[in-house]
């Protein structure tokens, strides 16, 4: 540019260069979701995770007689240039072998923990309207998905049972892992519980996982009529339908998983409410607590992996839910004393949410 100074100017193409990396991000999304509809991580991993050639890939891809190999080969370049996968390239000119890396290994759905049934959630056309209808939000307020498909997301799952269950398969395999990640570091946190109620449950596969670990817990799983109607049954688990809005099953401690971040302060807060009676005595003291795993925001820098990941979340929830966001430790505390619980813990997991154990008294 005509006037800048060389430093400036570096600077400047530099600045281009982000803008553009930022511009087809995009890019990255879809070539995930490509290589987790052709199971390419599956493949690999099938070879007994040993690197294998294209060839060898696009022979197992299901459904695909004459596969191209050429538009794999660059999928597989940009995915390989995102440590997504690892190639080795043989110095005697053979072809290249690809393997798998700690990254692609969560997009194995072979495995029981993998990250697959979400990325094909996220990158779906319907869940990607919403968020062309952001500077819309900006302008006049409202909802994203609302302004995109006509009704809120939660009405529009139960309309279409296929968005549903895509949305179900989702929420499952993110439950398995931050089960995992809930049950090694929460200890006995379940010990002197008696019966848990999942509020947001699902089809119930975390208060299954709870109940298994802890057999003496009696498992509530409490969802919207149309989300428990799908679930299957599980050992020690009662599946009931209502809203966490109206009246919320009594029990000795309330479970909240990734549900309070989808709404509102004025939301959570009357959840909350619900909350604090579902743990009260039968002569209505209240002596529970509410488990709640969720983001807590970080108000400066730290050494998390998953510290960037929040702040794309809270735009997730803007494009998504009915005025959900992340929140800070602080916006934690003011919501969690007008709730009713003057009293709280935060502990680290090994997984993007924290547990957040509050108390009435």
């Amino acid at each position: 540019m005509e006037g800048v100074k060389e430093g400036d100017a570096n600077a400047m193409l530099r600045g281009q260069a982000e803008i553009w990396r930022y511009m087809l991000g995009f890019v990255d999304s879809m070539a995930l979701k490509c290589a987790v509809e052709l199971r390419i991580a599956d493949i690999i991993h099938s070879h007994g995770g040993h690197p294998i050639t294209l060839a060898q890939i696009a022979q197992s891809i299901d459904g695909s007689p004459s596969p191209d190999l050429s538009y794999l080969s660059r999928i597989m370049r940009l995915l390989v240039r995102r440590h997504i996968f690892s190639v080795h390239r043989p110095s005697d000119g053979g072809d290249s072998l690809y393997g798998l890396t700690n990254s692609s290994r969560w997009l194995i759905r072979g495995c029981e923990l993998n990250l697959a049934p979400m990325i094909i959630m996220e990158n779906h056309p319907l869940q990607l309207a919403p968020w062309h209808c952001l500077g819309q939000c900006v302008r006049e307020g409202g909802i994203a998905f609302q302004k995109a498909h006509g009704v809120e997301m939660w009405d529009f799952a139960g309309d279409n049972p296929e968005f549903n269950i895509m949305f179900n398969d989702a929420m499952a395999c993110t439950a398995k892992i931050i089960t995992k990640a809930v049950l090694e570091a929460y200890g006995d946190g379940f010990g002197l519980v008696g019966s848990v109620v999942d509020v947001g449950g699902g089809t119930g596969g975390v208060i299954a996982e709870i109940v298994r670990a802890y057999p003496h817990i009696q498992g509530i799983n409490f969802d919207l009529p149309h989300v428990v109607a799908t679930a299957p049954a599980h050992d020690g688990v009662e599946h009931v339908g209502g809203s966490m809005f109206e009246v919320i099953p009594m029990a000795d401690a309330v479970f909240l998983k990734w549900v309070l971040h989808d709404w509102g302060d004025e939301e959570c807060v009357k959840i909350l409410k619900n909350c604090r009676k579902a743990i009260a005595s039968p002569d209505r003291k209240p002596i529970g607590k509410v488990i709640i795993i969720d983001l807590v925001l970080l108000d400066q820098d730290g050494d998390s992996p998953f510290e960037d990941i929040g702040v794309t979340f809270d735009l997730l929830m803007m494009a998504h839910q009915s005025g959900g966001k992340e929140r800070t430790e602080a916006e934690w505390k003011e919501l969690l004393e007008q709730g009713g619980f003057p009293r709280y813990n935060i502990i680290k997991i090994q997984a993007l949410p924290s547990i957040i154990e509050a108390f009435p008294l």
